[in-house]
């Protein structure tokens, strides 16, 4: 079992996730982690959708505007907004009233008949919402201040509603568990700022949408979200995906239901490789931080998926990677998260997967990204972006860029934000995908403007036959070469002789510092 450690007891001045981190001091230290994590997220949902719906309802029953005459009753006037109706016994307050007397023996009773009433008035939540809070090993004195901590976060106001709340909570729970669960398997929460740089890259304005292992569904909010932010509207997008995972099968489920996003995630987890539930699909944009390196997993060596290579039994990197390329779209564009070593390994035929992805003139871009997004994992990784038919961008009147692949280092952007994990800001991203537009000549993107160039030390465009001269190694640092210095005017005859003097003043002061450490030691009875 993972213990919690120990955490500050104030919360006058921490963050919301840090201040639902507190709530772990409330529960038993004998819980597993993952088993507290689901614990804390399904109240989470529960006082989400609870918060909206008291927010709606008072809307209508103010009766102003758009809600004169409203019957702050119907259920159809919550469904009508995307709200989900909660009835009047699954509501936060009562359930809240319970768990404020610590030692109601109830509480999870209250806890799991208010989710079960809920799936009831909304049948999108079949079967998805967490209902064994009344279990004995659920300590229900902690339970119950658990649910007082998480009623003084409000989740339904406007500036909560606009982000990610099931998805940050999860990456953060995730991050600080990963010495328990985090590392399992090579299953990672993709950083928002990362979901949102593989979104803007591939610009899924309109289409079908897909995800081979969608985790807590955050690259398809980020979708959503840059359709809305560039005039689109909910539902121009059409999404499907596929999660391993139970829990986070139905952590999806939530994520898009609070934010009445519609997508087929199927009816039930299920191994992507072992059964792929929409064998028949086509996407027209295709996102994933599919697992890194992943040695157990299923393969049926004739896949009719593994076009390009066998992939080794021994690493699922390049079986994921020709997943994704088997369900593009003809004219289909993919972008996904890797570990680094796929960019270069030749281990198990890998190598030979890679030549044959770029001989048939697969790939778009490779971006290198800096250490420390992740909260779970330390990995290097890079993105990878596919383009199943440049001739056809080409026809559309994109830059011709056949036989041509762009290589981005960005390992040098990104900033700290604690010692330990690095965000990618917004100049970072209109960074990347400023130059990789600029690159495809993609006039329909928002303020292009800039003609694209090589940059020494940050991007290249390479053509196949460099590729193959490299072996075909797809790393960036290959490409891009050594970021030009700027000239500091000081002519070399000059600039010479006063480094080799700033040498020789550095050695002297070398040899005064060992002298004097040396007669220390001999103080000491050390020395000789």
């Amino acid at each position: 079992m993972a213990r919690k450690p120990n955490t500050e007891t104030s919360t006058a001045t921490i963050g919301f996730e840090a201040k639902l981190w507190l709530t772990a001091d409330k529960l038993p230290n004998n819980m597993d982690a993952a088993e507290y994590k689901h614990v804390v997220l399904g109240l989470i949902f529960l006082k989400y959708i609870s918060d909206t719906f008291e927010e709606h309802r008072a809307k209508l029953l103010a009766g102003e505007g758009d809600y004169a005459g409203a019957n702050a009753e119907d259920p159809d006037e919550y469904k009508a907004e995307n709200v989900f109706w909660v009835p009047a016994d699954a509501r936060w307050s009562p359930s809240r009233a319970c768990g404020t007397s610590a030692k109601q023996p109830t509480i999870g009773k209250t806890v799991d008949d208010a989710m079960v009433a809920i799936e009831r008035d909304n049948p999108r939540l079949k079967g998805v919402l967490p209902k064994d809070y009344a279990r004995p090993a659920l300590d229900k004195h902690s339970l119950g201040e658990l649910i007082d901590v998480i009623g003084t976060i409000g989740l339904g106001d406007r500036e909560n509603r606009s982000k990610d709340i099931l998805g940050r909570v999860y990456e953060y729970f995730l991050g600080r568990f990963a010495s328990a669960e985090g590392k399992r398997g090579g299953e990672f929460y993709t950083p928002q700022c990362v979901d949102k740089l593989l979104v803007f890259m591939i610009a899924p304005y309109k289409g079908r949408v897909y995800d081979c292992c969608h985790g807590s569904a955050g690259l398809f909010v980020q979708s959503e979200k840059f359709i809305e932010a560039h005039g689109g509207k909910l539902g121009d997008i059409s999404i499907y995906g596929q999660e391993s995972n139970p829990t986070t099968w139905k952590l999806a489920v939530m994520n898009l239901a609070i934010r009445g996003i519609e997508g087929d995630l199927g009816k039930y987890a299920a191994d992507t490789f072992r059964n792929d539930l929409h064998p028949d699909l086509k996407a027209d944009y295709t996102l994933a931080n599919f697992p890194f390196n992943v040695s157990d997993w299923f393969r049926k060596d004739d896949d009719v998926r593994w076009k390009y290579g066998l992939p080794p039994k021994g690493n699922a990197n390049f079986g994921w990677i020709q997943h994704i390329i088997h369900h593009m779209a003809p004219d289909g564009m993919a972008g996904s998260v890797s570990a680094n070593g796929a960019m270069s390994s030749n281990q198990s035929g890998e190598g030979d997967i890679r030549r044959a992805l770029i001989e048939a003139d697969l790939v778009d871009c490779m971006v290198a990204l800096p250490g420390q997004l992740f909260y779970s994992t330390q990995i290097p990784v890079c993105l990878w972006f596919l383009a199943k038919n440049k001739n056809a961008d080409a026809k559309r009147g994109f830059r011709d860029r056949r036989k041509q692949t762009l290589f981005i280092d960005a390992r040098k952007l990104g900033t700290l934000i604690d010692r330990v994990h690095r965000e990618l800001t917004d100049s970072d991203l209109e960074k990347i995908t400023g130059t990789y537009h600029s690159w495809r000549g993609d006039s329909s993107t928002k303020n292009l403007t800039a003609v694209y160039a090589d940059v020494a030390g940050f991007c290249k465009s390479a053509t196949t036959a460099e590729i193959a001269s490299h072996g075909h190694v797809l790393t960036p640092g290959r490409y891009v070469g050594a970021e030009e210095i700027e000239d500091d005017g000081d002519p070399f005859e000059e600039k010479m002789p006063r480094l080799v003097a700033e040498l020789h003043a550095q050695f002297a002061e070398s040899a005064k510092l060992e002298k004097a450490i040396k007669a220390n030691l001999r103080g000491l009875g050390y020395g000789g």
